[in-house]
This record gives C-alpha cells, sequence and structure tokens, in this order.
C-alpha cells in the first residue's frame, strides 16, 4: 500500500515537472485566462444582440419583406454562428491547451472556427453593394430581388469554398519530445513557409481587406450622393420643410457611414496587425506578453458583438421611424427617396 501511494506521487511529481518544462505557449497562461473570460464576455452579448435582432426581423418580416431585412436576418445568424460555434470552441480550447478531440473533430471545427467569420464579411459586401445600387443605381432596381437573392447565395457558397481548406491543412499532430502532447494544428500541411504565408493572406485579403474597401467606397459614394441632391434641391427651390429633412438624411448617413466604417477598422485591424508580425518576424512576436498577444487576436470577434447594433439596431430604428413619418412628404421629394431610404 505504501509503494503504491508511493508510486502515485512519483508519477505525480514528473508530471507536473513535464508540464513546467512545456514552452509557455503549451501549457496555460495568463493569455488563455483572458481568452477564456473575454470570449466568455463577448460569447454572450453576441448571442442576446443577435438573437435580439433577429427576432425583431422576424416580426417585421411579416408585414416588411425588404431586402435589407433578408440580408439583416443573414448577417444575425452568421454572427450567430460565431457566437455558438467558434467562441465555446475558443474558450474549451484554451482551458485544455492541447487538442483532446481527435483528429476528425479537429478537421470539422477548423472549418466552422473560420467558416461564421467568412460569411459574416461577405454579407456585409452584400449589404454595401445593395445600398450603392439602391442610391446610385436606381434605374436598375428592375428584378432588384432577385440579384440580392444571388450575392447572398455568393456569399454563402464563397464562405464555404475559402472555409473548405481549413478541413485539409488542419489536423492532430503529436508533439516530437512530449508524446503524451497532441495539438489541432497545420504542422507539415504546406510544402514551404511561401505557401503557408500566401494561404494566411488570402484570408486576410478575403475577411478584411476585400470588404474594408467595399464598404469605404459604396458608403463614401452614398453620402456623396446624398450632398449632390441635396444642392440640386437648392437649386430646384424644394420647400424649407423637404430641405429641413435633406438635412437630416445627410446627418444620419454621415453618422452610419462613420460608425460602419470604424468599427470594422477597429474590430479586425488589431487582429491583423498581430498576425502580420507573427508573419514578418515570429520570434519577437512571440516575446510579447502572452495577455496583450490574446487581447489583439480577440478584436476580432468583437465584430460580431457590434454588428447587431451598427445594421441592426441601426436599421430596425430608422425603419420605425419611417413607418411613422407622413407619407406626403416623401412623395415631395421623390428624387432623393431613394438615397435618403438606406435601410429599404
Amino acid at each position: 500500500m505504501e509503494k503504491s501511494q508511493a508510486s502515485l506521487s512519483n508519477l505525480s511529481t514528473i508530471l507536473n515537472q513535464t508540464d513546467m518544462e512545456l514552452p509557455i505557449d503549451m501549457r496555460f497562461n495568463e493569455g488563455h485566462m483572458v481568452s477564456i473570460i473575454t470570449y466568455s464576455i463577448l460569447m454572450v452579448i453576441s448571442i442576446i444582440g443577435n438573437s435580439t435582432v433577429l427576432f425583431l426581423i422576424l416580426q417585421r418580416r411579416r408585414s416588411n419583406r425588404s431586402r435589407i431585412n433578408t440580408m439583416l436576418l443573414h448577417l444575425a445568424v452568421a454572427d450567430l454562428m460565431v457566437a455558438v460555434l467558434m467562441m465555446p470552441l475558443e474558450i474549451g480550447w484554451a482551458i485544455t491547451v492541447s487538442w483532446r478531440a481527435g483528429d476528425s473533430m479537429c478537421r470539422i471545427m477548423a472549418f466552422f472556427r473560420i467558416f461564421g467569420i467568412y460569411l459574416s464579411s461577405f454579407i456585409l459586401i452584400c449589404i454595401s453593394v445593395d445600398r450603392y445600387y439602391a442610391v446610385l443605381r436606381p434605374l436598375l432596381l428592375t428584378d432588384v430581388d432577385r440579384r440580392g437573392k444571388i450575392m447572398l447565395v455568393g456569399a454563402w457558397m464563397g464562405a464555404i469554398l475559402c472555409s473548405a481548406p481549413q478541413m485539409i491543412i488542419f489536423h492532430v499532430e503529436v508533439h516530437p519530445n512530449y508524446t503524451w502532447y497532441e495539438q489541432c494544428i497545420t504542422l507539415n500541411s504546406f510544402p514551404t513557409g511561401g505557401h503557408e504565408l500566401t494561404y494566411s493572406l488570402f484570408g486576410m485579403i478575403m475577411t478584411y481587406c476585400v470588404p474594408l474597401i467595399v464598404i469605404i467606397f459604396t458608403y463614401s459614394s452614398i453620402l456623396l450622393e446624398i450632398y449632390k441632391k441635396s444642392r440640386e434641391s437648392v437649386h430646384d427651390k424644394i420647400r424649407r420643410s423637404s430641405l429641413g429633412f435633406l438635412g437630416r438624411a445627410k446627418i444620419r448617413t454621415l453618422k452610419m457611414t462613420i460608425i460602419i466604417v470604424l468599427v470594422f477598422f477597429v474590430c479586425w485591424t488589431p487582429y491583423y496587425i498581430m498576425s502580420i508580425w507573427y508573419w514578418y518576424d515570429p520570434k519577437s512576436a512571440k516575446s510579447v506578453d502572452q495577455r496583450v498577444q490574446r487581447a489583439l487576436f480577440l478584436f476580432a470577434c468583437t465584430n460580431s458583438c457590434m454588428n447587431p447594433i451598427v445594421y441592426g439596431a441601426f436599421n430596425i430604428r430608422t425603419n420605425a421611424k419611417k413607418s411613422m413619418r407622413a407619407p406626403t412628404l416623401e412623395t415631395r421629394v421623390t428624387p432623393l427617396s431613394l438615397s435618403v431610404r438606406l435601410v429599404d
């Protein structure tokens, strides 16, 4: 009996020593604690926010099946997928540090880990393009519902295609020195480091660069169009009450444009700054405090929490206000009706 207890005690001591010998990124550290706490908070906020927007949109679809509501519905679903699939995975992974769910689950979860993010970014592009056509290309609004459906199908298919390689490159590897330690990683999946960098750059371009460029271009064009219409209205001597309405439309659109661009930029930029640092100089990047690294990487998920506020609550509130507005006001400003009704 005493010998058994002594053996167990020695085994425990050996395991503890082995754990202490692991590099800091291979054992539970303060960075993991930051991830667990932050992901838990973001998950709750995202689920509440996106569920609320989803509920309100489904209620409104009974009487108003507009394109923007349909796109906001898909956006809420995409962000909910991030909240209920990706965030719990990151929390569990931070707790265990090593991967303990097997190779098949590693590949499946690698797909869903990025799928919601791709889908959310692509739907933001759809919303921006839809608003652009509604304001600057009103004569092309024929068959507009069909175009909206095609864009949404394209967003879902694009997200699937962009996420599919994750199931190939991610797999379970056993550490050569610590044979009991397994991790879900991309090690040995790329022929060279250049191939891996190209794949990472592709992800950054598709989830960050392209959506940011499209958002800036489309909403800046919308804002310029509203200013242009307002100047034309002055020359046409439209009634003063209508001019006041045009001024409010400009201010509302300006605020929305600034918020949309800033939120997307602030949410994603810290993440890719840290990523680029890792790609360029991994040695110095790893020397950064684990809590700082985790905090910067976590910024990407905040976009799923902010989307319900920026795209959902803002548009739903504007819809509610418009429903109470006198219909004669819109008929008086027909030349600008497509410009100011950004959420139809």
